[in-house]
């Protein structure tokens, strides 16, 4: 292959993964806390003889969108949302995670846990307990009380690096960097907050996305055609 198709062929990889995550982007467009994400393109420059080098597209980097999503209010006593920055902690069996969707339940035991049943933690790293008939309320600074008295407060964190944040199973990151207590946060009880996918702008970027790959395969079809033409001369 010649160097015209090892750049075009870098180019349509960097677009397939694009692709892959405005399709990911547009199917989570109505999932609670999910945060879209992009690509990020970067130039490799590979040598080649004679002091000259190659310009070729990559497509490696994912980004992901921290914009605050919209809130919905639902009414629900354990449904909370982060205005602000901040994250719930959450128990995986993988580890502490942190998540932006706050449609939490109690659990048979209590706890009050996420709807994959992992528990939701206190600013001490515990789990938090929910009394069974009793009138939960939870303050903008995330402490819970039953009946006027005090059960506890929702941790909220922020990440030391977000940059290094890492997305699990949607809505969930790991931070290896370790987080930190944040007060930029403010928690509304019986709200939600949505996606902060921006579903017309992905599909118009899907459109783009999808006639850029058709321009690069069709532009490969003629090339290979060239090269074929070219092969059968010089045998003739």
């Amino acid at each position: 292959m010649d160097n015209t198709g090892y750049i075009t062929i870098t180019r349509q990889s960097g677009l397939a993964r694009e692709m892959q995550v405005v399709a990911n982007n547009i199917a989570n467009s109505a999932t609670t806390g999910f945060r879209a994400e992009g690509v990020i393109f970067s130039e490799y420059i590979q040598p080649v003889e004679r002091g000259a080098s190659l310009s070729m597209g990559q497509g490696n980097v994912r980004n992901t969108s921290f914009e605050q999503g919209g809130l919905t209010q639902t009414g629900g006593d354990f449904d909370l949302a982060i205005e602000g920055d901040g994250y719930f902690l959450v128990e995986t069996p993988a580890g502490e995670r942190l998540t932006r969707a706050g449609a939490f339940t109690p659990n048979a035991e209590g706890e009050l846990v996420t709807y994959d049943g992992y528990r939701v933690l206190d600013a001490g790293g515990a789990p938090l307990f929910v009394p069974a008939g009793t009138k939960i309320a939870v303050a903008s600074d995330g402490t819970l009380s039953a009946d006027g008295a005090p059960l506890g407060q929702v941790a909220l964190v922020a990440p030391n690096e977000p940059k290094d944040m890492i997305r699990e199973d949607g809505v969930m990151f790991r931070v290896d960097t370790g987080y930190e207590p944040t007060e930029n946060a403010r928690v509304l009880q019986g709200f939600v907050e949505n996606s902060n996918v921006n579903a017309i702008g992905q599909l118009a970027r899907m459109i783009e996305v999808q006639r850029a790959y058709e321009m690069g395969q069709k532009f490969l079809e003629r090339e290979d055609e060239r090269v074929r033409t070219a092969m059968k001369a010089l045998m003739t």
